[in-house]
């Protein structure tokens, strides 16, 4: 029997997005980035244009000191966004931001729990709903320790989505499926963000043993580097996850300074439009 797809109300962004989607016979693209990386003004320019390029899923990530699940890149990332006054208020002001040009977009904060939990609980689940953000994956925050957040998160509307791994046994899935909305994000890997690749037959596999089990759209994440590797995930998956990729887009448009050029808004995104062309088309829609 299918676990429950939605914990709270079941029509926001994201279940509305993920149901056009199918209907149209699309995989989604859902695409990362490190809040105010490399500074404020670039990384606003970047989330604004993500949604024209293609992208149907925005994660932005919440810089931290010590993003222990990710690779390298995202590392760097979340160092370069708080060297230049990343922070939960930065993030949600972006957030904001997005929202006054683009009201539908699903948005999602992705981070760790530390940063949260100063900030409080409540009043963090008050400002990212308030923000127009749609839901929280906190990496760090296990299903049997996160009922205080799912309750704060629950009141003000937004989805708790949380991550299975290719170690999640089905002795494991229920308490992972329990009192969740949104997706289900499947990390591809055992490791860290961006080092290297899932198997194709695995994940189909995977993929296959997750949807007997629940109705929630699946995403498939860490590892997906190229617009061929997103197709091929969308393929049997409902979404592809793509960050790191994204991430040294950003890393590579930088100067010796480590200030941005002028060309690395552009180059992030036209990135993105490749990725969306693949995974859009990658059904023969």
């Amino acid at each position: 029997m299918s676990a429950p797809a939605i914990a709270t109300a079941p029509d926001g962004r994201i279940e509305r997005r993920f149901r056009a989607l199918a209907a149209a016979g699309r995989g989604a693209l859902v695409t990362y980035v490190t809040a105010s990386d490399p500074d404020f003004e670039t990384s606003r320019a970047i989330l604004s244009g993500l949604a024209a390029a293609g992208a149907d899923v925005i994660e932005l990530g919440l810089p931290f000191s010590d993003p222990m699940a990710d690779g390298p890149a995202i590392q760097r990332a979340s160092l370069r966004a708080l060297a230049n006054g990343g922070s939960a208020r930065t993030t949600l002001d972006l957030a904001r931001s997005l929202r006054t040009q683009d009201a539908d977009t699903p948005l999602i904060v992705m981070g760790y729990y530390n940063p949260i939990l100063a900030y409080g609980l409540e009043r963090f689940a008050a400002d990212a709903a308030g923000a127009g953000i749609d839901g929280l994956i906190v990496v760090d925050l296990p299903p049997e320790e996160d009922e205080a957040l799912r309750e704060a998160a629950d009141r003000q509307g937004l989805r708790i989505i949380r991550l299975a791994t290719p170690t999640t046994d089905d002795d494991r899935l229920p308490a992972v499926l329990g009192d969740v909305g949104g997706f289900l994000y499947y990390v591809a890997i055992t490791g860290i963000t961006g080092t290297r690749s899932g198997d194709t037959a695995a994940l189909t596999q995977a993929v296959a043993r997750l949807k007997a089990r629940t109705d929630l759209p699946i995403a498939v994440g860490f590892g997906i580097r190229t617009p061929e590797q997103a197709a091929e995930i969308v393929r049997f998956a409902d979404a592809a996850v793509v960050g790191s990729a994204i991430v040294d887009r950003i890393a590579a448009g930088l100067n010796a300074d480590g200030r941005p050029g002028a060309d690395v808004v552009d180059g992030v995104l036209g990135f993105v439009r490749e990725l969306a062309a693949a995974v859009h088309g990658a059904r023969g829609g």
